[in-house]
């Protein structure tokens, strides 16, 4: 039970450095959130001076690419190419990334990695 709590401050307190480091110089660019559940990825790029959601992507999408897993690596690789794409669209090209406090590792890793590949900078 302890090392359960630990784990919960541990992420809360990285997503309240993550989030204070970001919102102060925001100003001007849009914000790359993403956020993961145990069986799917979601993100989205949000205009924080007018509060709104530009750009939505998620691996639940029906024109997300039929996988095994929808939370996988490849699912991370894919979802990040969508989000650059319709941001290209929107006119989005800079943007802050924020992983919401998850660690930059593994999928959240391959998903900025493919999201910067395919046009977006952070």
């Amino acid at each position: 039970m302890n090392r359960l709590r630990s784990k919960q401050v541990r992420y809360e307190r990285r997503r309240s450095r993550i989030k204070t480091q970001i919102l102060p110089v925001s100003e001007g660019r849009f914000r790359l959130c993403i956020s993961r559940s145990n069986k799917s990825l979601f993100a989205q790029i949000i205009d924080d001076t007018k509060g709104h959601t530009v750009v939505s992507a998620s691996s639940l999408a029906k024109d997300f690419p039929a996988a095994k897993s929808r939370v996988n690596m490849d699912a991370a690789k894919a979802l990040g190419k969508i989000v650059a794409e319709k941001a290209k669209t929107k006119g989005v090209t800079k943007v802050f990334f924020d992983r919401n406090g998850l660690l930059y590792h593994g999928k959240i890793q391959a998903f900025a990695d493919s999201a910067r590949e395919n046009g977006l900078e952070f």
